[in-house]
């Protein structure tokens, strides 16, 4: 239990949670805000769409909602004891918070609904215990990312579109409190010494923070949602991201060890598409994952996650990708997972693609199959090795078996467009082949593009071999054999 805090000098009194009268009142006192009385339709800063057309009249409610919100926070603060909250479970906290705020409310004489009243005792809970006015926003799952611009404007990601939300925060001070919550659960910080700063939340969600003075209008919170239920290829398959042949190309891919590399733009469905993947590698594989900010969420018992670190304070102390990388060859890994190749971490990657580590996989941003052999290209030169181009296209030619390609279409949708082969040389060219493409061919009353998935005709690609050794050779041939019927019957 926690007590209420003592408005004499002293210390705080270890008395019961409940808030005696007098003290309450004095509290409430101290916090020096006047006692508004909302109106009937005050709006919670939990409310979800802002219509434009009542933007507005919104706005103007909110601004009411919050004056009576931060008197009531002033003196809920004022009247308990957070030495002795933090010793509770979440659960009890929440219960002792919801008695003084109900008690403040009472004496006070805030005239306000019951239903804006929950509304208000869930917010300041959220205050209190967790991630404030984002609370609502990451318990919902359709949600795919949270963009917090300053502390009056919270954006939305939902089905591809970016929406305005009427989410607000009392200031930017809360924003940044919030964000240094975030960051510290773990071990990071950010602050005007060190003003980006990438973290997780607890199910994996990415989040991404930069601050004054970076960002001129306040703290700018990004976070990447996943879903809680995490998706499968077969579901992919039902909401028209892949077809069914395709999918089950991609399953066998996962399974006879292929080295993948999964190519997309922002907010295209990369990290979705390899977690699809790997629920297909087999348990008894020794698995290491290197991330900036781990979020991949692997099913198999025997995985080691690795996650690098920034400089401390003095600037030193820092592990890259690349050292992570390099390390964990040292840790007798089957497969390495790379979360982003986006450095000269590529060099030991594709090393370690072509020395006994099969199967590995990363993702990388491009806009097209042939775009990403080039950025390989790139990043490996951006390393400083002075390795001849046509040396470089050799070793990407004989480590990388296929190229995945994702994208995010302009009606939001998200489709794999490619999947391609890398063949080989010619002529310092590297040749690949596409075993399934996808393409668009209209679009619907509603602005929804129509498109379909297609097979190259393709007999056998190039890792036939490999899945006969693992023994999906007939499997393969089923879903090739069948795609190429499907393209008859279009004909």
């Amino acid at each position: 239990m926690f007590g209420k805090r003592s408005t004499q000098s002293g210390s705080p009194a270890a008395a019961p949670a409940s808030v005696d009268r007098p003290s309450t009142a004095a509290a409430v006192s101290a916090a020096g805000a006047p006692s508004p009385a909302p109106s009937a339709g005050m709006s919670s800063n939990n409310e979800a769409l802002v219509d434009p057309n009542r933007q507005a009249a919104g706005a103007r409610r909110s601004d009411q909602y919050y004056i009576t919100k931060s008197m009531v926070f002033g003196a809920l603060i004022e009247a308990i004891d957070l030495s002795q909250l933090s010793k509770l479970d979440a659960e009890n906290a929440r219960e002792e918070i919801r008695d003084i705020v109900n008690e403040i409310i009472s004496i006070k004489n805030v005239v306000m609904s019951i239903s804006e009243q929950e509304e208000m005792l869930d917010d300041i809970c959220n205050d209190v215990l967790g991630y404030g006015p984002l609370e609502p926003l990451l318990a919902r799952d359709d949600i795919a990312d949270i963009m917090v611009n300053g502390a009056a404007r919270t954006y939305i990601e939902v089905s591809g579109k970016i929406q305005l939300t009427n989410i607000r925060f009392r200031d930017n001070a809360q924003l940044m409190n919030i964000c240094q919550r975030i960051v510290s659960q773990v071990g990071r910080r950010v602050d005007e010494a060190s003003p980006i700063c990438d973290a997780r939340l607890a199910d994996g969600s990415r989040v991404n923070v930069i601050a004054p003075p970076l960002s001129l209008d306040g703290p700018a919170l990004t976070i990447r949602k996943f879903r809680k239920d995490k998706l499968t290829l077969d579901q992919l398959v039902r909401f028209g991201a892949i077809s069914p042949e395709g999918g089950e190309i991609l399953k066998i891919i996962g399974r006879v060890r292929c080295n993948v590399l999964i190519s997309g733009g922002t907010g295209s469905g990369k990290t979705t598409l390899l977690n699809c993947l790997t629920n297909y590698i087999d348990a008894g594989e020794r698995v290491i994952t290197c991330e900036d900010a781990a979020e991949l969420q692997l099913q198999q018992p025997h995985v080691v996650r690795l996650e690098t670190r920034p400089a401390n304070l003095e600037g030193s102390g820092a592990v890259t990708m690349r050292d992570l990388v390099k390390n964990c060859l040292r840790m007798r890994p089957e497969r390495i997972i790379v979360g982003e190749v986006r450095g000269p971490e590529a060099f030991d990657l594709l090393q370690a693609m072509n020395t006994g580590h099969d199967g590995s996989m990363g993702t990388l941003h491009a806009n097209s199959p042939r775009e990403g052999l080039s950025r390989l290209e790139s990043m490996i030169t951006m390393g400083g090795y002075s390795l001849p181009a046509k040396t470089i296209r050799e070793m990407i030619v004989s480590s990388v078996d296929i190229i995945i390609q994702a994208a995010r279409l302009r009606d939001g949708s998200r489709r794999i467009t490619h999947i391609t082969e890398v063949l080989g040389l010619e002529a310092d060219v590297i040749i690949t082949q596409d075993l399934f493409v996808y393409d668009i061919v209209g679009e619907d009353a509603q602005g929804r593009l129509i498109g379909r998935h297609r097979s190259t005709g393709i007999g056998r690609p190039r890792f036939w071999d490999r899945a006969r050794y693992y023994g999906e050779e007939t499997r393969l041939a089923a879903a090739l054999d069948a795609s190429e019927d499907k393209e008859h019957v279009r004909r």
